[in-house]
C-alpha cells in the first residue's frame, strides 16, 4: 500500500533533455539556497498536540494539505489513517482494513490562526471519537488501493477536495492511479460528493499531467497545478472561473505561450520534474506566488530515501518560477515527504506540514526564507525560454551532480494572464 510513497527508484541514469530556463533543475537541492527548517509542533500520533489517537482513532496519518473556507476555518486533508490496531507497513499492505481502522482520507477543521505554536484541530467524525473517512475506496491492490487527497478549495461556501484514485504502489517514490477526481462538501466538510464529470483519467500510458492537482485561488480564478502520478513528472497548470470548477470545458490550459481551451495534452511544463506533491498559493505579503515541492533523486528501499522539500517563487502562476530553496532534506529528517504550505505563511516566514514515513504522521514545520530569494531583480525570462541539450547524472552511490543555475524570477516580468 504506502510502503512506496516515501521511497524513491531510479538507477544511475542520465537525461538528456531540453528544460526550459527558469524551470528547476532535478536534483538542484543541495546547491540550492537554504531555509533550514525546524519543527513546530507534531500534529498527529498519540504524542502530538491533538492527541488524535486518544481522541480520534487516529494513530497514523500522512500528508495535511490545507486550505482557508468562507467562515475562516482551516480545514486540512490528511491521506491514509489508521487506528489503534496498526502496527507499522512491515513489509506491505495491511491485510484486513477493519483491523487497523484504515481510512483512506480524514479532514480536520481549525480555527488556530497562530502557526507559531502549532494547530489545534477537530477532526470530521462519523461517530463520537472517530475520525470519518471522506471517500471511500475499494483497497484493494491492481484495482484501487485507496483514494488520497492532493489539493482543497473554497469558493462561495462549497468546498472542494481532489484527489488521486491509486490503482497500486509500485517501486519506492513510484505509484500507479486510474483517474483524478474531485468530490465537494456544502456542509463545512461533514459530508462529500464525487463529481465524475470532472475525472481525469490516466492515459494507457500513464502519463496524465493532472494525475495530481493542486489549487490556487485569485482574481476570479482557480489555478489547478498538476503533476503526472508518482514524484517525476513536470508541473503543469490549468485555470477556470471559480464558479465552473465542475465544468471540464471551463478549464483552460498554459501551453508556453498562452491559455488555451481543450485537453490537459497541451499544457506546457512550467517546472521540471522530478516534482512531487504540490502545493502553491499567492503571498500578497510578498506580492509573489509560493510553490512548495518534493524533489527526490535516489534509488534502493525506503530507508535509502534521497529527497528534499523545496520552495519556488514566481510572479506569475505560469512563472517564471524561481531556483529552487531548500527547507527540509533527507539527511535532517529520513523518509520525509509531504510539504504543504500553511495559509497563514507570510512574507519569509513560512509554515508547512511534513510527514517522514518511519513515523507515519505529520508535524506542522517553519521556515525563513533567505533575505536574498526575496524580490531579486534581473533580466525578466519567459517560462518558454530553452537550453537544450542539458545534461543530468544522478548515481545511486553518491549525491546528484546538479548545475547550480541563477534563474531567480524578475519582480518586474510581464503579466501571463
Amino acid at each position: 500500500m504506502l510502503t512506496y510513497r516515501a521511497g524513491v527508484g531510479a538507477a544511475c541514469v542520465v537525461v538528456i533533455a531540453a528544460v526550459p530556463v527558469g524551470l528547476a533543475l532535478p536534483g538542484m537541492a543541495d546547491t540550492a539556497p537554504r531555509a533550514k527548517a525546524r519543527p513546530v509542533a507534531a500534529l498527529t500520533g498519540a504524542q502530538s498536540i491533538n492527541e488524535t489517537e486518544a481522541r480520534y482513532q487516529v494513530k497514523g496519518a500522512d500528508l495535511g494539505i490545507m486550505w482557508t473556507d468562507e467562515r475562516g476555518q482551516i480545514l486540512t486533508a490528511f491521506g491514509d489513517t489508521f487506528g489503534a490496531g496498526w502496527t507499522g507497513f512491515g513489509s506491505g499492505s495491511p491485510a484486513d482494513p477493519a483491523t487497523v481502522d484504515w481510512r483512506s482520507n480524514t479532514l480536520a477543521r481549525s480555527n488556530d490562526h497562530n502557526p507559531a505554536r502549532g494547530m489545534f484541530f477537530d477532526f470530521v467524525t462519523d461517530r463520537p471519537g472517530h475520525a470519518k473517512e471522506l471517500l471511500s475506496s475499494l483497497k484493494q491492490e491492481g484495482v484501487e488501493i485507496t483514494k488520497i487527497p492532493t489539493g482543497g478549495v473554497n469558493v462561495g461556501g462549497r468546498n472542494y477536495l481532489a484527489y488521486m484514485s491509486v490503482r497500486k504502489f509500485t517501486e519506492p517514490a513510484h505509484w500507479i492511479t486510474n483517474y483524478g477526481g474531485v468530490a465537494y462538501s456544502d456542509d463545512g466538510g461533514q459530508t462529500w460528493k464525487d463529481a465524475p464529470g470532472v475525472r481525469r483519467p490516466n492515459t494507457p500510458e500513464l502519463n496524465d499531467k493532472f494525475q495530481m492537482i493542486a489549487y490556487a485561488r485569485r482574481d476570479g480564478f482557480v489555478y489547478a497545478f498538476g503533476t503526472p502520478n508518482g514524484r517525476f513528472g513536470d508541473a503543469h497548470v490549468a485555470r477556470v472561473p471559480a464558479q465552473r470548477l465542475l465544468e471540464m470545458s471551463a478549464y483552460e490550459y498554459w501551453t508556453g505561450t498562452g491559455w488555451q481551451p481543450g485537453s490537459s495534452a497541451i499544457a506546457a511544463p512550467i517546472v521540471a520534474g522530478p516534482v512531487g506533491e504540490l502545493s502553491v498559493r499567492y503571498d500578497p505579503a510578498l506580492n509573489s506566488w509560493e510553490m512548495m515541492t518534493i524533489t527526490t533523486w535516489e534509488t534502493g528501499t525506503v530507508e535509502k530515501v534521497r529527497g528534499a522539500i523545496v520552495v519556488r517563487l514566481a510572479p506569475q502562476p505560469t512563472g517564471p518560477w524561481s531556483a529552487p530553496i531548500t527547507v527540509a532534506t533527507y539527511k535532517e529528517y529520513p523518509s520525509l515527504y509531504g510539504g504543504f504550505l500553511h495559509p497563514d505563511s507570510k512574507g519569509s516566514d513560512i509554515y508547512f506540514t511534513m510527514t517522514q514515513y518511519d513515523r507515519y504522521n505529520v508535524s506542522l514545520m517553519h521556515a525563513r526564507l533567505p533575505v536574498g530569494a526575496i524580490g531579486r531583480k534581473k533580466k525578466a525570462m519567459t517560462p518558454h525560454q530553452t537550453v537544450a541539450n542539458l545534461e543530468k547524472k544522478w548515481c545511486a552511490a553518491g549525491e546528484p551532480r546538479a548545475e547550480s543555475a541563477d534563474v531567480s524570477w524578475a519582480s518586474d516580468a510581464a503579466a501571463s494572464s
